[in-house]
């Protein structure tokens, strides 16, 4: 078990760490996942690529996660380790035949996805023609606001998704669609657009499906993205679940970042000012590569454990990351006390989502200390909550 402190500042105050900590809110991952399964008309599977670590799906467990969508048989094992005879879906659209193989006779997974006709002949073949196995078809869709357009790499077009499903109907498996609106979608209207195409899809297909899973990107919360409430997004995916008027499918979804962003965040230490340049332990070969990669800005607070900031004055920084790479540094300037100095902290927060799931060993540096706080981030627009 990770050791508790009340807040952040204590974990500084006892550590006085100058190695990266990542700082979990159990209460936080448990509120989240209830929610998302209270509200979601049907199941629910977190995305294990978002943030892999046991104790952030022990508390996403917690709160009532009892399925896991899984890209390789790693991620499966990791399941299935943790949470014997919970539910994992092999949700990649191109796998290996040695993974597909390992995933149904080692595992017994089920649910499998498609984009091509040729990946339908390695499962079938790989799977000795299981007839109790699902096929979902991943269905390409149109950019909608999201940071990451995940349909640039994978999925099908309407037409070709409609044969494909013909297809899996005619070889006697049961049936879905899926699809994936991008990660962090700040658009609720990106569903719409995608289950408006699956309507088409069915009607070309004639295929009675099992199910329709409706993906992920449901956003986090950062200071230059904040999508609309996740009410806001369910309430628009309840209606086109009610236009469908299919009650006999089963729908499911794959959170990944909304589950987890706000629930962890990172204490990061200043080893070296130059100016209005600070350099700290942590960056982006480490756990805040998609400041880089989807532009995202984290809301930061610092800390100082003898004495206080001045109140008065702010400077913008650049903040470079620890190791020799120049192209290790955040590309957007941050606010900071403009007294900030060598050995205060700084702490990022909304870090859960991709941070430590992401990390490298690149020159010897890898964050990997974690402990459990139970105190909420303070995100306050446009300013710097300050803590010592």
């Amino acid at each position: 078990m990770p050791r508790h402190f009340d807040t952040t500042y204590d974990v500084v105050k006892e550590l006085k760490p100058s190695y990266p900590v990542y700082c979990l809110r159990p209460d936080i991952l448990r509120d989240a996942a209830r929610r998302f399964v209270d509200i979601f008309p049907g199941k629910v599977l977190y995305a294990v690529k978002c943030n892999p670590h046991p104790e952030i799906m022990r508390y996403l467990h917690e709160g009532g996660v009892r399925h896991f969508d899984t890209a390789s048989p790693e991620e499966i094992a990791l399941v299935r380790r943790q949470f014997p005879g919970m539910d994992a879906y092999f949700m990649h659209p191109v796998k290996s035949r040695d993974a597909i193989r390992s995933a149904h006779r080692v595992f017994g997974i089920r649910h499998f996805v498609i984009d091509t006709e040729d990946e339908l002949h390695k499962i079938r073949a790989e799977t000795d023609e299981d007839p109790d196995i699902i096929i979902h078809v991943r269905l390409a869709t149109p950019p909608a606001g999201a940071a990451y357009n995940l349909s640039a790499k994978f999925g099908a077009r309407p037409m070709t998704a409609a044969e494909l499903l013909k297809k899996v109907d005619s070889y006697g498996y049961k049936a879905g669609l899926c699809f994936h609106v991008g990660s962090q979608c700040t658009s609720p209207n990106g569903y719409r657009i995608a289950i408006e195409l699956i309507r088409q899809v069915i009607d070309f297909s004639g295929v009675k499906l099992h199910s329709i899973d409706v993906g992920g990107g449901f956003p986090g919360q950062y200071m230059n993205q904040r999508g609309p409430n996740l009410d806001v997004f369910m309430d628009e995916i309840k209606d086109c679940i009610r236009w469908l008027d299919m009650p006999d499918i089963t729908f499911m979804c794959e959170p990944g970042r909304a589950l987890v962003s706000s629930g962890v965040s990172l204490v990061t230490q200043i080893q070296l000012r130059k100016e209005d340049q600070l350099f700290i332990n942590d960056g982006i070969y480490g756990s805040l590569s998609e400041a880089v990669t989807g532009n995202l800005r984290f809301p930061v607070r610092p800390m100082r454990i003898d004495g206080d900031f001045d109140p008065e004055e702010t400077l913008e920084f650049t903040i470079y990351g620890p190791t020799c790479d120049n192209m290790d540094v955040l590309p957007a300037t941050v606010n900071l006390p403009a007294d900030i100095r060598e050995g205060d902290w700084i702490e990022f927060g909304h870090i859960g989502a991709y941070s430590n799931a992401l990390a490298t060993h690149f020159n010897g540096f890898f964050p990997e200390l974690l402990v459990t706080v139970g105190e909420t981030f303070p995100f306050i627009d446009g300013e710097f909550p300050q803590v010592g």
